[in-house]
């Protein structure tokens, strides 16, 4: 039997040169064709054999400017949303220092401006820090406020900085009234399972003194701590009633001690009445102050939607003609 000859593969080299001759035949003919000539050739290759090539290449550029595109988009996306979080945290702070200084013009020198520091570390979390101390006035026992009330009271000073207890703290007491002055007693913090559940309670009301939810609590005066007319909290309910001669009631705290960065000290340690200083239609607790700002918002979002669409209208009322006035209309209907 004869052996296997590869003649496929001699075939297939033969094929190979002879393309490769027709090619460099091409070339040649085309090397020595006329400039007209050449870029008809290169159109008619480019528009068949190198076609889906080109093709290819312009989506991979396409892709390339895309996704440098994505990337731009992106980028100014996360600038802006860096931005308006600034721009954010500027305008509370902001609207919190205005506020101050309304309530610093109502209190007048017998307050001063602090800010606030946490410490931060286990068994202080109803402890703060303000930036001012004896050297500018400060004593102990002197209450903290800011725009919703009472914050907390000043339990050591130093030169520079003091320290003082919230309404969170264990040992937080102040003595309070009803708004209206019928009923007298003292707020106290009365602890949670956890640090979020502390609440504030009224104590020593009368058993038959009927107080209606939403009463505003503020500080009496009574005992020489706290100058009478700081707002404290809002009645939300009985708490307990003992035997049938008193009760206590639960409070929506004024000021939430977390959100505090900016406050009024009292300074001098006189005592004082500061009840002008909070009006009956300021008295709001932290949520009541935000849910008003976000009303107000609203109302300005569609007050600016209305003045939109009436310049829409006015600018379309423009370009009609309008109708034709007698003589006599336009002056008022003759004599």
């Amino acid at each position: 039997m004869p052996p296997y000859a590869p003649e496929p593969e001699a075939t297939g080299g033969r094929r190979q040169g002879a393309l490769a001759a027709l090619f460099l035949i091409l070339a040649l003919v085309a090397l020595y064709l006329p400039d007209g000539g050449q870029r008809q050739v290169a159109w008619l290759i480019r528009a068949s054999a190198l076609r889906p090539f080109i093709m290819m290449q312009d989506g991979l550029v396409d892709s390339r400017r895309r996704a440098r595109a994505v990337e731009e988009v992106q980028a100014q996306l996360d600038s802006l949303s860096a931005r308006a979080a600034t721009l954010s945290s500027l305008a509370d702070e902001n609207r919190t220092l205005r506020s101050l200084l309304l309530l610093t013009r109502r209190l007048g020198p017998a307050f001063r401006p602090a800010s606030v520091l946490r410490p931060g570390t286990a068994g202080s979390e109803s402890m703060f820090i303000l930036d001012a101390g004896s050297r500018q006035g400060v004593v102990e026992g002197a209450p903290v406020v800011d725009r919703h009330g009472l914050v907390g009271v000043v339990r050591e000073v130093r030169p520079f900085t003091s320290v003082g207890i919230d309404w969170t703290h264990p040992d937080f007491r102040a003595s309070s009234m009803l708004a209206d002055g019928t009923g007298f007693g003292v707020v106290e913090n009365e602890r949670g399972t956890f640090r979020e559940g502390d609440r504030l309670v009224l104590n020593g009301l009368a058993y038959y003194e009927v107080v209606p939810e939403g009463m505003p609590v503020l500080t009496s005066g009574l005992g020489g701590v706290f100058p009478r007319g700081i707002p404290i909290g809002r009645v939300d309910g009985v708490a307990d009633a003992e035997g049938r001669w008193r009760k206590s009631y639960w409070l929506r705290p004024m000021v939430h001690p977390a959100s505090v960065t900016h406050v009024l000290v009292a300074v001098g340690g006189e005592q004082l009445d500061v009840t002008g200083a909070w009006p009956p239609d300021s008295v709001r607790t932290r949520e009541e102050t935000i849910l008003q700002e976000y009303a107000l918002a609203d109302s300005v979002t569609a007050l600016t939607d209305s003045v939109r669409v009436l310049l829409l209208r006015l600018e379309e009322a423009q370009g009609v003609t309008p109708p034709a006035v007698p003589p006599d209309t336009a002056s008022g209907g003759g004599e």
